[in-house]
């Protein structure tokens, strides 16, 4: 919904919240449930209400617990039985300096500030730690904006009384937790309110009236930003980000039309005004590369012109930067498809960016679910990306760091793949080693990260929490299986997870609640060598029969005769096509992987 979109008018948003919700919920998108738990320091009524909206826009349907006013720590530490039975997914502790007891004042000695600034963490520290112990779900947590005075003016920074200062310290230590928890292997995220309320305009964002009238500790204007927030932490763990940007050239990466006024006149570099705003630019997007945004060119050009535009001296994304570079004149809209084709990925999952309007309304309106920032004017383009929260980072993992490697690799197997006529040795071609074991720690951020991200190779699409994902890994009536898959033009990383419960009142029976597989390595018989390796382990624990389910979704379609594939039956179908599949393993099972080699 474009009225979701940043940026946004946030007093229309505060306005048309009912009929938002209204329309969000009648467009027929298909959302995942999650529980969210609102734990308050002040007023989150309205807060609640446009988070709600926000989540919606982003696939997810939320259902709220909302703590009484300023009681967000005794629902912490004394727990009522309506917060335990809610059970949440989530729980967001909204908190501001508003809520810090106690200040050092200008008598205390080092140590007494010390002191003071132990126990105010300690009080967040052990509510975190109960939380965490209860319920086993992340924790998004505010951190503290600066105070809307300063006694010290300058000095509040730097003087251990200041109070700028002793802020600056308390958050550093919600920080340190932060990163502890995530080395850990736990969920817990900072909601960055400071930067927040510095971008907003310090002054504005702690008007004292919304304190005082209606003890909100920050100006009602500012709520849809304090909410979008939140909401792009909570659809980045649920991997509701988006993937890749699909760019422009022209007026976009460099001023001026290169095909009219040739490589020596477009503008790109430190010699103009304008040039130094492309070059930032530029900077900017290939910095996204380091998180793993996938990289591609959506250009009417001709593909020499574009190629010389990204080999200018002056600039800083070059051709290798980009897993595709589609320049000619067929229509924006269908070479984005054809480049989301290419990648195997969703059409939506990649964002749109062009300074031209009217590109920009063709394809979001040809293709449903995809995002196209304004592009207004050079010098906001970065801005109007970076507060859209597209790629925000919850967990960013090894595979993510390599994503356009790996992407560039795929360009390789697709040529390689043409000068084949034989697809069989093709595939022997590729040299294709597969590592397939149980979960272990060392990947389980990865692990978590497909279970929520992967939505078209995903039979069940049952999404799975580091907790959630631990508690399986060591569960002795379950079978856990990762798929590593690498071949000659590189690593692919962690591609495809099985989970079987065993079951059955001779407990010969296992039953796969989850089998998932990234589509980049599609047609490689990965699934094939992960089934294999899943039978024999269900050998050796003496299972007899594997079931499978099917449970259809808008966006899984491509798995439905899955198993009919790997040789299991279909036992029964309702009429919403959500199926049940058998496979006998007792008398004997044929392997069906014989391209990719299975390594220890």
């Amino acid at each position: 919904m474009k009225e979701l979109e940043y940026p946004f008018d946030s007093s229309y948003i505060m306005k048309k919240a009912k009929g938002l919700k209204k329309a969000l919920l009648s467009d027929g998108s298909e959302r995942i449930h999650k529980k969210i738990a609102v734990l308050g320091g002040s007023t989150t009524h309205d807060i609640i209400k446009v988070l709600e909206l926000f989540l919606l826009n982003y696939g997810i349907e939320p259902e709220f617990y909302e703590s009484e006013y300023g009681q967000y720590w005794q629902d912490a530490m004394f727990p009522d039985e309506k917060l335990a039975n809610f059970a949440p997914d989530i729980i967001f502790i909204h908190t501001s300096n508003r809520n810090i007891m106690s200040y050092p004042v200008m008598g205390d000695d080092k140590d007494t500030v010390d002191a003071i600034l132990s126990k105010e963490y300690d009080h967040f520290e052990t509510m975190w730690k109960k939380l965490i112990e209860t319920y086993h779900c992340p924790i998004i947590q505010n951190n503290f904006e600066a105070p809307f005075f300063r006694l010290l003016g300058n000095k509040d920074a730097v003087d251990i009384h200041g109070r700028l200062s002793f802020i600056n310290r308390l958050n550093e230590k919600f920080y340190e937790f932060a990163r502890k928890t995530e080395e850990d292997g736990g969920s817990f995220f900072i909601n960055d309110i400071n930067y927040l309320a510095a971008s907003y305009g310090l002054d504005k964002w702690s008007e004292p009236q919304a304190w005082y009238m209606y003890k909100y500790a920050l100006c009602i204007p500012a709520i849809p930003y304090l909410s979008f927030s939140v909401a792009n932490i909570i659809k980045s763990i649920y991997g509701k980000n988006k993937k890749g940007l699909v760019l422009d050239l022209d007026n976009t990466l460099w001023g001026g039309v290169i095909g009219d006024d040739g490589v020596d006149g477009i503008e790109i570099g430190h010699e103009t005004n304008l040039g130094q705003a492309y070059i930032e630019f530029q900077n900017y997007i290939k910095l996204q590369k380091d998180i793993g945004v996938v990289l591609a060119v959506d250009s009417k050009n001709e593909k020499e012109n574009a190629l010389a535009g990204l080999n200018h001296p002056e600039g800083i994304l070059k051709p290798d930067d980009f897993v595709s570079v589609m320049a000619n004149w067929e229509p924006k809209n269908e070479n984005f498809k054809t480049i989301a084709k290419n990648l195997t990925l969703l059409p939506e999952s990649l964002v749109f960016v062009d300074d031209n309007p009217a590109e920009r309304e063709i394809v979001t309106a040809q293709i449903p679910g995809v995002c196209a920032p304004i592009m207004d004017s050079p010098e906001n383009y970065i801005i109007n990306i970076d507060r859209s929260g597209f790629f925000e980072a919850t967990v960013i993992s090894e595979d993510d760091k390599k994503r356009n490697e790996m992407y560039m690799a795929n360009k390789q197997r697709l040529e390689l793949e043409e000068s084949f006529a034989d697809y069989s040795e093709y595939l022997k071609s590729l040299e294709m080693e597969a590592e397939i074991k149980p979960f272990e720690k060392l990947y389980m951020p990865r692990i978590v990260q497909l279970t929520n991200k992967s939505n078209q190779f995903n039979l069940t699409t049952k999404r799975y929490t580091q907790e959630d994902i631990e508690e399986t890994a060591a569960d002795t009536g379950s079978i856990t299986l990762y798929g590593r898959l690498k071949d000659k033009f590189g690593d692919n990383g962690i591609v495809s997870l099985a989970i079987g419960n065993i079951r059955g009142d001779h407990s010969d029976e296992l039953h796969i609640v989850l089998w998932l597989m990234s589509c980049r390595v599609l047609k490689r018989d990965m699934e094939f060598a992960m089934m294999d390796e899943l039978v024999k382990r269900a050998l050796d624990r003496g299972i007899k029969s594997i079931y499978g389910y099917y449970y259809p979704t808008a966006k899984n379609k491509m798995v439905k005769d899955f198993y009919l594939l790997q040789g299991f039956d279909k036992i029964s179908e309702d009429e919403e096509g959500n199926a049940v599949f058998k496979l006998d393993i007792g008398s004997g099972y044929e392997e069906k992987n014989h391209v990719i080699n299975i390594v220890s």
